[in-house]
């Protein structure tokens, strides 16, 4: 077994473990691959541990992978900030897309979506530590930006998506990430096709799934650093 495949190993026994401490259903929990500025080779060996998720931060780069792994049937996730010159690759390329967090951004994608394929999956992007250094939409115009995106033909609203400031113990972490979750709540309420809370990386995942996380992204805990 290589590093990667023990590594994928410990950390869905410990989103098991998680799910059975804080009482939610088992299998509720997506683990995604956060590849990037990873080797293909590295994908390969998650993927031969069954991961069937990765996440990529920048356009290029993810091209040439996905491109090269185009046999493997994965489901690819953008999860870096967009810019309005990028949209066109991403709504080509990808599955899902993490980072929605304005109107423009996801009018561009809905009109760059290939017909061909299904919509769009997108979350909208939550700043919730109101860091300027961040993507991100503020919590109070969450709701807008999801009617918005409902109404768009290549798009497919599936949920909220945030990237908290590091926080030094699990109490601050699952308070910042409950604000989310309870947003979330309230908007799938108006919004059926809502179905993920995408929160949780290496250093909180914890935190994340005992708040209802359902999808988490997962880079260094996976592959080590990055060199």
């Amino acid at each position: 077994m290589t590093s990667i495949a023990k590594s994928i190993e410990t950390i869905r026994g410990r989103i098991q473990k998680f799910e059975q401490r804080y009482d939610i259903p088992a299998n509720s929990v997506k683990l995604v691959a956060v590849s990037k500025k990873q080797a293909v080779e590295k994908i390969q060996e998650a993927t031969a541990a069954g991961i069937r998720d990765f996440g990529e931060n920048f356009l290029q780069e993810a091209v040439e992978k996905i491109k090269l792994l185009q046999d493997l049937g994965l489901t690819w996730h953008f999860i870096g900030p967009i810019q309005a010159n990028k949209t066109r690759g991403i709504a080509e390329k990808f599955d899902w897309v993490h980072s929605v967090d304005r109107e423009k951004i996801a009018r561009r994608l809905s009109e760059q979506r290939t017909h061909s394929r299904a919509p769009l999956n997108v979350c909208v992007q939550v700043n919730l530590s109101k860091e300027t250094s961040k993507s991100g939409i503020n919590i109070g115009s969450a709701r807008l930006l999801c009617e918005t995106i409902t109404q768009l033909p290549n798009l497919n609203l599936r949920g909220l998506m945030a990237i908290p400031a590091p926080l030094p113990d699990h109490d601050s972490q699952r308070a910042s990430f409950h604000v989310l979750a309870a947003e979330f709540a309230r908007l799938a309420r108006q919004f059926p096709t809502m179905d993920t809370l995408s929160m949780g990386m290496s250093s909180d995942y914890e935190a994340a799934i005992a708040e209802g996380s359902t999808m988490i992204r997962i880079g260094t805990a996976v592959f080590g650093a990055r060199e």
